[in-house]
Order: C-alpha cells, then structure tokens, then sequence
C-alpha cells in the first residue's frame, strides 16, 4: 500500500533525527537541537501508531498460520474469532494513519490575535461578548497559554463592545482556527422582565500572527495618530497621550491599541495586530483560490457566517457546520472546549481525506 511506504519513509526519518538528538554538534547548537526535537515530537503520534500496526500485520499473520496448519478445531474456533478482531482493528488503523499522513497547516503552531466584537441585540450582545472572552480565556488558562489584552472597549454594564486579545502558546492557532465566525446566544437576558428567550450574536476572529519576513510594511504606507486613552485608568489616562491608532493606507486597515501606559508598548502591540491581518487577508486570498473548485465545510471561518449557537435553557451548544450538537453549555461557557476542537479537528482532517482521495 502507497501509505505504509510514507509510513516506512515517516519511521527512517524520526530514527534518524533520535541519532542526531545524540549528536555532540548537534547538542551543542540550541537552534538546531530545538527544531530537531520539535520535529521528532511531531512524527511521534505517526511513528507510535506505525509501530502499533506492524505489530498487528504479525498477530493478524499468526492467526492466519493456525486457521491454516492446524487441525484442533478449538484451537482454530479461537483463531477465526481473533482474526475477526483483529481484521477490524487493521481497518480502524489504517484510517487513523491516512488522517495522521494529511500535511500539517503551518500556520498551527503560530501565536494568534483574537477580536471579539458585540453584534446584533444590543446590551444582551455586549454582555455574551464578555461570555465569550471569559470562555477563551479560561480555555487559555486551562491549555496554559499567556493571554495578553491589546485593545478593550466595555458598555459600562458588565458588556463589551469589542475586546483584542493575543494568545500565545504551544500549538495556539491549531486549536483556535475554527472559531472565527458569528456565535449565536439564545437565552433570557438579565434585563428582560418576562421571562422570554431572545437571540443576540457576537462575532469571532482568530489571525494567526505573523513573523517579519512573511509580512512586509512600508512605514510609508503607514499612518499613524496619537491620542488619549479612555475609559477607566486614572491620571495617566486622562493627561497623557499614550493610544495608537495606525491606518494601513493601500488596505485601508486600521487598528489601535491603549492598553498599555506606554505609547512604545501600544506601538508594538498595534503593529502586531497589523501583520496579522495583512497575513490573514494574504492567506484568504490563497484559500479562495484553492476553495474555489469545492466548498469548505470546516474553514477558518467566513466573517458572515453562523457558526455556533449556544442554547442556555437546554444546556446546548450547536455547531451548525458539522451538525454537532453538545448538552454540555455549562462547561463549555467555563472554557472546557476540548471535545467540541477535537470534533472540529477530526471533521476538518476527514474532509481533506476525501478531498485527496
């Protein structure tokens, strides 16, 4: 089979770089040692898995050696069942080996920008808005990732209207990359009298961040105003310019920043969240080539579209792009994502399958 040659290809490439890991030269240069353990601890899962099936292919052999040279009919009763099990776990296997051989998307172990933003229902989306920067956050807390606020504007009543927010860790955008899109709130809002259920939205944008040389800016192309930070803060606040509002001229982008005190802080921060969404915008416009002979069933996540809807009566949660449903909201909204990812990562690989196939 075409896939048990990548597999074997897979193997000679990790038993290699285990060799160099012992490398004296090897362990002496930290760049390389670094991206060769990165390397290794990715093909690990692929390598397991290999090992894992080999030692089947030999069970399945043996079974098969008793069925055929053996005459005690128990014996071969035992055998025949065994093959059976045996047979069917080889299936599961090799489905689990084709998801693992899908290429990696680069862009997962990046660092991301989210931006939160209030949408459609007023105060009730403000205050969903904050629900779901809690909901990430917690998840970060749990996946031990470093959050760190760019930019953050609240109603005054415990909403938000927009929140951008940087997340870095291992594996970030891997995990966040399908949740760009509108989450849908149904729920009976703190200030409805009547009990009735009312539907809001907040939109989600996750940007993977960009390094330097995948994102080129010409300071010429940049404008930039100075201002006074608002909101809550003290003094400093109020008498020193020290927000950034840059506009990138040919796109028309603007971004700003006045969390920090420092305007060089701002500076930086603003920067960042520029190369991410001219990354982002450059990575869309590749997609949208690519996507244009079939349509994506789980993608990065179109700005417009409906992506989940989170049911607080029923304790639901519905991804509406993979038709899942979970009665687990209560622990969802506390930042325990991981199965909900998992389904997402899952449907994701098994599309590329097919699409390859």
């Amino acid at each position: 089979m075409e896939f048990l040659e990548k597999l074997k290809n897979v193997k000679d490439k990790f038993d290699k770089i285990t060799e160099q890991l012992s490398d004296p030269v090897i362990l002496a240069d930290q760049s390389k040692l670094v991206n060769l353990s990165k390397e290794r601890s990715e093909l690990l899962e692929l390598v397991k898995t290999y090992e894992e099936y080999s030692k089947l292919v030999a069970e399945l052999k043996g079974a098969q050696e008793i069925i055929d040279t053996v005459d005690e009919k128990e014996l071969v009763e035992i055998a025949e069942a065994e093959l059976k099990k045996l047979k069917e776990k080889k299936i599961e296997l090799e489905e689990k080996i084709k998801l693992l051989l899908i290429p990696k998307d680069p862009d997962d172990d990046k660092n991301v920008i989210v931006e939160i933003r209030a949408g459609t229902g007023g105060e009730e989306a403000g205050l969903f808005a904050a629900d779901l920067y809690r909901m990430y956050s917690r998840f970060a807390e749990l996946k031990g990732w470093k959050r760190e606020v760019i930019d953050l504007s609240d109603t005054g009543l415990g909403g938000l209207k927009e929140v951008v927010f940087s997340l870095s860790g291992e594996g970030v955008y891997g995990d966040m990359k399908f949740e760009s899109g509108v989450h849908r709130v149904q729920r009976v809002p703190q200030t409805e009298a009547s009990g009735r259920v009312h539907t809001s939205a907040a939109s989600v944008v996750v940007l993977p961040e960009a390094e330097d040389v995948e994102v080129e800016i010409d300071p010429n192309d940049l404008r930039i105003d100075v201002y006074r930070s608002g909101g809550a803060g003290g003094q400093n606040v109020n008498k020193v310019e020290t927000a950034i509002r840059i506009t990138h001229i040919p796109t028309g982008i603007v971004v700003q920043c006045q969390d920090e005190r420092s305007q060089l802080k701002n500076r930086q921060k603003a920067l960042k969240v520029l190369k991410a969404r001219l990354y982002d915008m450059k990575i869309s416009e590749q997609n949208s080539e690519i996507a244009a002979a079939r349509k994506s069933m789980v993608k990065r996540g179109d700005r417009s579209d409906k992506i989940r809807t989170y049911n607080f009566p029923q304790n639901r949660v519905t991804d509406h792009r993979i038709s899942l449903t979970l009665y687990n909201l209560s622990e969802i909204i506390e930042g325990k994502l991981f199965e909900l990812i998992e389904k997402l990562k899952i449907a994701d690989r098994t599309e590329k399958l097919n699409a390859a196939t």
